[in-house]
């Protein structure tokens, strides 16, 4: 059977879709099913709360579920698009885009269960302070959709780039390399933002006054948290608007796709690490709150120390797009 250009993008839509999708539902239900955990414990512990606990739950899971969202609308502008003259490089961008869009959602939906859920444990503990609550979860919960957000961009842009006169070798495998560079690198990084803006709503139930520095905290730790999936997202970049000249080497493709693989997974591992520094440095200020100073600088250069594998991870992936 010959494997023409128009074959090879319906194939490369429908395998993308499913990624897409498939990969998508994985994180918004783990998150949501994270949020419903905790509001049973929650509303054992306080009944007298219990309409406040599932309204929280349902805003928590709501927003958890926006990342599956993301990835349903890929999904289905791969099934649906048309291509006036496909080619071959079609076909690897909307694979590229499906990994990218799949991947890029499972961090960001797990980790947006963990401030809802904490949200709801915090309301059985401190009815009192609802409002605090829902503002915090809703702050914390956004930050995590952001790596998300930087993978259906990345999407986005391979599914609509006119490849125009480009060498199919080697800029199909820059192609899927982009997609992978983000999708796997929003992994960590929305992972890790959900840890601290858990630990933000459990501080903030459990000590109410110190709201202004724990938020301030698990901004900044959130921030440098994100630092990962900016990085892929800035390998994405590249790979997909740099010009390659034909090769009829593999050894140039391999050097493109490997450098998507290099920042991809170079950034899961910094991306929980942050996240797991600003968790607790977020915990610690609720409770030593004169502190915080202390705890904030701390925790800056901690995240650093865990940065640094990700700009490592960043630089062989340049050697590999530049110099290789």
């Amino acid at each position: 059977m010959t494997l023409d250009a128009h074959t090879a993008v319906q194939i490369a839509a429908y395998l993308g879709a499913a990624v897409a999708m498939g990969m998508g539902a994985i994180g918004a239900a783990s998150g949501e099913g994270y949020t419903a955990s905790k509001a049973t414990v929650a509303i054992s512990r306080n009944s007298d709360v219990s309409g406040d606990i599932i309204k929280t739950m349902l805003v928590g899971q709501a927003i958890s579920e926006s990342a599956s969202i993301f990835s349903l609308v890929i999904a289905i502008l791969l099934l649906f698009m048309d291509i006036p003259a496909p080619t071959m490089l079609n076909a690897a961008a909307l694979l590229g885009a499906g990994l990218c869009m799949g991947l890029g959602a499972i961090g960001s939906g797990i980790g947006a269960g963990f401030p809802a859920g904490k949200a709801c444990e915090g309301l059985a503990r401190q009815p009192q302070v609802t409002g605090r609550l829902t503002t915090n979860m809703l702050i914390g919960t956004a930050v995590c959709q952001t790596p998300a957000i930087f993978a259906m961009v990345v999407a986005l842009m391979l599914m609509f780039k006119d490849p125009g006169t480009a060498s199919t070798n080697p800029t199909w495998a820059a192609l899927i390399g982009a997609g992978l560079s983000t999708g796997l690198a929003a992994i960590g990084s929305g992972y890790g933002g959900g840890l601290a803006a858990g630990a933000s709503c459990e501080g903030v139930a459990r000590n109410p006054d110190t709201t202004p520095n724990v938020t301030t905290t698990m901004l900044v730790g959130q921030a440098v948290s994100q630092t990962p999936s900016v990085f892929g997202l800035l390998v994405s970049f590249i790979l997909i608007f740099k010009s390659y000249p034909p090769s009829p080497s593999l050894s140039a493709a391999a050097a493109l796709f490997s450098a998507g693989l290099c920042t991809g997974f170079g950034g899961i591992g910094p991306g929980i690490g942050n996240g797991m520094v600003a968790e607790g440095a977020v915990r610690w200020v609720a409770r030593n709150v004169e502190y915080a100073g202390d705890l904030m600088r701390v925790m800056l250069v901690g995240q650093a120390v865990s940065q640094s594998t990700a700009i490592y991870a960043m630089v062989v992936s340049l050697v590999l797009i530049f110099v290789i």
